[in-house]
């Protein structure tokens, strides 16, 4: 969902810059071979890219008029990313095609734009919150049976009731390559790690209990909790974290949408903004949107 704002932070500059002047002679590229024009580079991006730009800009200016962003998520988004590679965190954010520290936050900044708009109607409860921000003080160690239907993840566990060995069955049955090769081991993890249905059953359990089957989108998980200890991280107060743990409900709950419910905010969206295109190639641009293009967007 996020690529919006990959797309957005390089073609909005590029948009701009065809548009800043009414001179498309103008000279943007000098070689010793020939020049490219203004109008060249306009034409040529026009015809490669611009449906795809052109949706992207329309949609930032959106979200933008409708929406705003707490500057505070935003710095504490880029503080974890600078924390999780330290040295290197430069490097990182460069290998992901951003230019630098301020068009990461342009990202980030569009990302929660976006999360907002799609998450019109989603209700985030105060227990919610709270629930998620006792989950932030304690990591899990678990480890799991990952299979594709009901049937044999219900046998499965039957079979674990009676005494069988989790970690032999994870060895045999599991289609987590990662972790079946471990027993199934996935060692410590922490609130926000795993999908939603995944974190709720784990987060359910006492340490060495195995918990009915359980489906995500990856399958059926069969989770056995082998330690629950307090977290070695510094948590901020519930009341300092209330905000971005709101967001990040709301961004879990988004992300769990249909295609179709988030189609259909898109294009309320667009409908709303009484958008009209005068350049012709594109003039019906913003008429429909089916699944593809959100798809193209996201």
């Amino acid at each position: 969902m996020k690529k919006l704002a990959l797309v957005a932070a390089i073609s909005a500059s590029v948009l701009g810059l065809a548009a800043c002047t009414s001179d498309d002679s103008e000279t943007v590229v000098e070689t010793d071979h020939g020049n490219i024009s203004k109008e060249e580079f306009y034409d040529q991006l026009k015809s490669t890219s611009g449906e795809a730009v052109l949706q992207t800009i329309v949609l930032e200016k959106i979200l933008t008029d409708k929406y705003e962003v707490d500057e505070s998520i935003v710095e504490a988004q880029v503080d974890e990313i600078r924390d999780q590679y330290g040295e290197s965190f430069e490097m990182f954010i460069q290998s992901q095609g951003i230019a630098d520290e301020e068009t990461l936050k342009d990202r980030i900044r569009l990302g929660l734009l976006q999360t907002q708009a799609l998450g019109d109607g989603i209700e985030v409860t105060d227990e919610e919150i709270e629930q998620y921000y006792e989950r932030q003080l304690k990591e899990i160690e678990a480890s799991h049976i990952l299979v594709e239907d009901e049937e044999l993840a219900n046998d499965l566990y039957s079979q674990l009731l009676d005494g069988a060995d989790f970690a032999e069955l994870a060895e045999e049955h599991s289609t987590d390559p990662g972790s079946a090769v471990e027993g199934g081991e996935l060692g410590y993890f922490s609130t926000g790690s795993m999908v939603a249905a995944f974190e709720d059953k784990a987060f359910s359990l006492e340490i060495d209990e195995i918990g009915e089957p359980v489906q995500s989108d990856f399958g059926w998980h069969i989770i056995k909790v082998t330690d629950i200890r307090d977290t070695e991280m510094e948590v901020d107060s519930l009341e300092d974290s209330r905000d971005a743990i709101r967001s990040e409900i709301l961004e879990q709950k988004v992300n769990e949408q249909s295609q179709e419910e988030t189609m259909e905010k898109f294009n309320r969206l667009i409908d709303e903004a009484n958008i009209k295109v005068n350049i012709d190639e594109f003039k019906d641009l913003f008429e429909i949107m089916d699944s593809e293009d959100i798809e193209d967007i996201e």
